[in-house]
């Protein structure tokens, strides 16, 4: 895919390098790969090929040892660390393959953390988290904690709080990872309507490529660091 004005996010020979002991570990090797505004994409590959740290360079959770990462015009390695903390709370949404729910906080509290830190008004927040849980059909289980939750609605909680600060991009990290193929195959129907009601871009990181071939609008593959095939899915 070429470059162009409606690339939601975009590398641009982006290495991530590690030094271990004598050994250079390439975590990510050159890879160019763009985002489409509204686009899924996938980035499916086996455990070690860099596909998670690709996309922990996209979030903005570490800087490129070279190259670019352009978001929104732009590039993530010239931003100051509060700049990049905004982009962070504002731009884009997160969730993890755990589901990263505060234990000692209910439903509401959890998902309205994201508002407290990006300093959200308080006058609008509970409709801001009431909106988010409705859309993820947890609405009446507000003041749960997570410990009263299923797997799958702590996952869609967690979906929650990634959509209450309205980001454009939404990261996922091998999110149905923790759940049965049932529950699994539900958060991706809901990640699927998020993408197709909100027009939001979606970047998922799956070893599952069943799951990618059928949600993901493009699946590229990494290994070893390196971008192998980048490809629309039927």
């Amino acid at each position: 895919m070429n470059a162009s004005s409606d690339s939601a996010i975009r590398a641009d020979r982006v290495s991530r390098h590690y030094q271990m002991g004598s050994s250079l570990i390439r975590a990510v090797d050159d890879v160019t790969l763009i985002a489409a505004a509204g686009e899924f994409l996938a980035l499916l590959g086996t455990s070690g090929s860099g596909k998670s740290t690709l996309l922990n360079l996209m979030a903005g959770l570490d800087r490129p040892t070279s190259g670019s990462i352009i978001a929104q015009g732009r590039n993530l390695s010239e931003l100051s660390p509060v700049e990049l903390a905004q982009y962070r709370s504002r731009t884009v949404g997160m969730v993890f393959q755990s589901f990263n729910l505060l234990p000692k906080m209910t439903l509401e509290e959890n998902v309205e953390l994201p508002l407290r830190l990006a300093e959200v008004d308080r006058s609008e927040r509970p409709a801001r988290v009431r909106e988010s849980l409705e859309r993820v059909g947890l609405a009446k289980r507000a003041g749960h904690r997570p410990s009263e939750l299923s797997g799958g609605e702590q996952q869609r909680a967690a979906l929650a709080r990634a959509l209450v600060n309205q980001p454009t991009i939404l990261f996922a990290d091998e999110p149905t990872g923790n759940l049965d193929s049932a529950t699994g195959e539900s958060i991706m129907h809901l990640v699927k309507e998020i993408q197709q009601s909100l027009g939001m871009t979606i970047v998922m990181v799956t070893h599952e490529r069943p799951l990618a071939d059928r949600f993901a609008d493009r699946i590229a593959a990494l290994a070893d660091g390196k971008l192998v095939s980048d490809r629309v899915t039927a």
